[in-house]
């Protein structure tokens, strides 16, 4: 998966949308994003599926909860 680097922020959360190519099985995406949700306190907001079967993942979480150092896929 693909950090895009274009986290944002606003006032009640923080985004960081990734991109999960067409090659990743979704159970892989599945454990990635979950490890990502236990140990970087992010949770999944939105998925988009795109015709070439690639998908974009928005994650979010509170702005101050950082438990590990970013986003590295």
């Amino acid at each position: 998966m693909d950090d895009d680097d274009d986290k944002t922020v606003s006032d009640e959360y923080e985004y960081a949308p990734l991109r999960v190519p067409s090659d990743v099985d979704t159970m892989s995406a599945q454990a990635q994003l979950s490890v990502a949700a236990e140990y970087g306190g992010w949770e999944l907001a939105r998925v988009l599926k795109f015709s070439d079967g690639t998908r974009k993942v928005t994650l979010r979480r509170k702005p101050g909860k950082r438990l590990l150092p970013g986003l590295s896929y």
